[in-house]
């Protein structure tokens, strides 16, 4: 190692000039921390400019720093101690692993506290970040722990219907076991829980909002679900089918969609999400975001190693799974491969569409705790509204759906009037009034508080909140 490359303390490693044996923990919290992250290494006689100092004596400082590590160190991470010499001046290197039996707590001045890295710090872990490292250090994860929910008293329709649905087989409950979704005893795990009809887990959330423009201002649209999480999966599913253009081109013998995004890369991006999500966190949830010219997806957690998917080549990506059971059983539901190549698979399917550049290419980011993707629409999907030959189709919200049928009963209503019926502010019924304007299925004729709806030669208004109409 070349000790003039180490231009700045970082998440890696710490400078000190000196050992300060009287205040261990001044420095023994930064091997706590690196233990319980990544790994990392303190240098010894390197002050906090990064200049080389050196020290007087290397080899008591190595002897001093073995005894405070074996005196306040619970339990023993396993280090390594360098010495280095550039020019004239001894530097020492104290190597820290990453850590197998976390946490890795500093004891002493009558305390016992684990520390995590947080860039160039060495934090206090929150309770949180204390659950994560405790169950590392056990060897377990979230979707395998035993709750006090009893089988008997919690149905799995919707997984069974699912199963039968995507694997062409019956579903058994004896799979309930060999899944890992319930104990010998009759017992939920933390996985059965999430696949459950009636989801006890409220941490288990999505929430959707499509947002106009192409920043978060004015909702056009917004949901929330709570619950199973294939149920999280249908109805983002939906939400994204009825919050995006899908135009087509026409054909000799027909015509081609031509979605803003490929349903299976948004599918991948949902299951993702859901699946990889950190459930410890109890006040988070999964976001999804549709702006203009993007499908956003924010979960909690970062990648389960640690590691910043921003610096990996996503082809080389392993597939440590931070909840292994929900994961095995989406692979069963073919919902997702084991050998972790969903995010290419993303970027494979947008790849495909029409329009595509390289520019548009999927995006993902992460931090210690989140993860997000990020789509880009397709540049060469027309505006909805606009014809092809003589017809044209849409998607409708369920509110603007309701509008439409309250101004066929009502032509001379008011939008205030239709904001006290619908239990929404009048600025949110203005808003999706110029959306169905600028569709071409509503227009206003007359003066704003004397005159009459029109419904612009709507032929079908259905429950499937597709509206098709005449030009």
């Amino acid at each position: 190692m070349k000790l003039e490359t180490l231009i700045a303390e970082c998440t890696a490693y710490d400078f000190k000039l000196m050992l300060e044996e009287k205040k261990p923990k001044s420095w023994l919290k930064s091997v706590s921390a690196f233990a319980n992250g990544l790994g990392g290494s303190l240098f010894f006689g390197i002050d906090n400019d990064g200049v080389v100092r050196g020290l007087n004596d290397v080899q008591h400082v190595c002897e001093a720093i073995s005894g405070k590590i074996r005196d306040y160190m619970d339990p023993l991470p396993e280090v390594a101690l360098i010495p280095h010499r550039t020019g004239s001046l001894d530097v020492l290197q104290l190597k820290v692993y990453a850590g197998n039996y976390t946490p890795y707590y500093y004891v002493g001045d009558g305390q016992r506290i684990a520390f995590v890295r947080i860039g160039d710090e060495s934090l206090p872990i929150t309770a949180e970040q204390m659950v994560r490292l405790v169950l590392k250090g056990s060897n377990k994860t979230f979707d395998s722990l035993h709750t006090d929910y009893k089988i008997k008293d919690y149905s799995f329709t919707i997984l069974a219907n699912t199963f039968k649905t995507r694997t062409n087989q019956e579903w058994d409950k004896k799979y309930l076991l060999s899944f890992g979704l319930v104990t010998n005893i009759g017992n939920l795990t933390n996985a059965g829980a999430l696949f459950s009809d009636d989801c006890p887990l409220w941490q288990s959330r999505l929430y959707c909002t499509r947002w106009d423009g192409k920043t978060k201002g004015d909702a056009i649209n917004d949901a929330e679900f709570t619950g199973n999480v294939l149920m999280l999966l249908r109805e983002a599913m939906n939400f994204v089918k009825s919050n995006t253009k899908r135009g087509w081109e026409k054909l000799p013998d027909g015509r081609k969609n031509k979605p803003e995004y490929a349903e299976r890369a948004v599918l991948e991006t949902m299951v993702n999400h859901l699946i990889h999500r950190d459930y410890t966190v109890m006040g988070s949830e999964v976001h999804l975001d549709i702006y203009d010219d993007r499908l956003t997806v924010t979960s909690p957690g970062g990648m389960y190693n640690g590691m910043l998917i921003q610096n990996l080549d996503i082809a080389d990506v392993s597939s440590e799974r931070r909840n292994p059971i929900l994961a095995n059983v989406m692979a069963q539901l073919d919902y997702m491969e084991k050998r972790g190549s969903g995010l290419t698979r993303i970027c494979n399917e947008t790849k495909v569409l029409a329009g595509y550049m390289d520019e548009l290419k999927p995006v993902f980011k992460s931090t210690p705790t989140q993860f997000q993707t990020i789509i880009f629409a397709s540049v060469n999907v027309p505006d909805v509204g606009d014809s092809v030959g003589d017809m044209s189709e849409t998607k409708l919200t369920e509110r603007q759906m309701k509008i439409l049928n309250i101004v066929k009963v009502s032509p001379t209503i008011s939008g205030r009037q239709m904001s006290e019926i619908l239990s929404v502010s009048q600025r949110t019924i203005e808003r999706d009034i110029s959306q169905m304007k600028k569709m071409g299925i509503l227009k206003h004729d007359g003066k704003d508080n004397a005159g009459m709806w029109i419904l612009d030669t709507v032929m079908i208004i259905d429950n499937s909140q597709k509206a098709t109409f005449h030009r």
